[in-house]
């Protein structure tokens, strides 16, 4: 994709100069939005390596009640609005950031605020985010009925309509909800519609750095928890493979879900020693950073179905020691 700054093609890049008068109260223009996006970036970066953490949700709520107060301080309305739809997109990334650590109920409000930001920026684009999180968080939080109607209202946005790229990844989402509610057909033709898009996808769009992490390496990412849900353990062990050669290195926390994903394949296929090899190689793509929430759950996930599958087996003791040590770590 096309890693262009978003905001160049949402509101240009030069703003007009004014001498202002003078005890005239500051004026608040596009710089001011495309600083604070700039700042919105830093942290999609800190996010795509490290995964969800306290200091980034902070950082990102400081981010959304600056871009506020800068509404308030007598900007234009074309860049009230715009400040509101950065103020959704800060919030909503505070709200990514308490799902991936599994700071549920915190995540929860902060979509209920970043929705009604979005909904006054009159932003589509910030609306399939909110939803998208919805999805996630629903599934989480075992409401798999709400992650399906929250993924379908993220088909519904202007955006996803319009941008099949956009679209992709609503229709990827509902994939999931129907593949965790035992929806065999409806998992598979959603995630057909979400490949289908991405194919139609224009390469050169622009596009905000939330949504930088979804692509072909992405999908097949999905795709992977779509066939080990429907117990299609062969096909999800591929889809792994394909996620964790196309998935770029920069997004390291998506590829050691990815590599997790994997492991849980081939443990789910009764390949016990390989899936050990390959669960435990997500301790070394995460070296130096606590592991987020999110993932230690997924790892628990596979050492539970681990102990389930090989109680005895010498390589299952060896691997929940070497869990247990890393996780007394974080």
């Amino acid at each position: 994709m096309d890693r262009r700054t978003f905001l160049a093609a949402a509101t240009g890049t030069t703003a007009s100069v004014t001498t202002p008068f003078v005890g005239a109260p500051p004026q608040v223009g596009t710089s001011d939005v495309i600083r604070l996006r700039s700042g919105l970036d830093t942290l999609m970066a800190v996010d795509r390596s490290r995964g969800g953490h306290e200091g980034l949700e902070r950082a990102a709520l400081a981010g959304a009640a600056e871009a506020l107060a800068k509404q308030k301080q007598g900007a234009t309305q074309r860049i009230r609005l715009r400040l509101f739809s950065v103020a959704a997109d800060y919030t909503a990334t505070a709200a990514w950031s308490a799902i991936d650590a599994r700071q549920l109920d915190r995540a929860s409000d902060l979509l209920g605020h970043a929705l009604r930001m979005a909904g006054m920026a009159q932003d589509s684009v910030a609306e399939l985010q909110v939803w998208n999180l919805y999805a996630i968080l629903a599934n989480h939080q075992e409401q798999y009925a709400e992650a399906v109607d929250a993924a379908y209202a993220a088909q519904g946005t202007t955006i996803a309509r319009r941008s099949p790229f956009f679209g992709s990844l609503a229709h990827a989402r509902t994939a999931v909800g129907h593949a965790t509610l035992g929806d065999r057909q409806a998992a598979l033709r959603s995630l057909g519609h979400a490949q289908e898009a991405l194919s139609k996808a224009d390469t050169t769009e622009p596009i905000p750095s939330w949504i930088a992490f979804y692509g072909p390496g992405e999908l097949m990412g999905l795709t992977s928890i779509v066939r080990d849900r429907i117990g299609d353990f062969p096909q999800a062990e591929a889809a792994s493979h394909q996620a964790m050669a196309m998935i770029p290195n920069e997004f390291r926390r998506n590829r050691a879900l990815a590599t997790t994903r994997l492991a849980l394949a081939q443990l789910h296929q009764g390949d016990v020693d390989q899936a050990c090899a390959t669960a435990t190689a997500v301790f070394s793509l995460m070296s130096g950073h606590p592991i987020p929430g999110r993932m230690r759950l997924l790892l628990g996930d596979f050492y539970r179905d681990l102990i389930t599958l090989g109680p005895d087996a010498s390589i299952s003791r060896e691997w929940g020691d070497r869990y247990r040590s890393e996780w007394s770590r974080l």
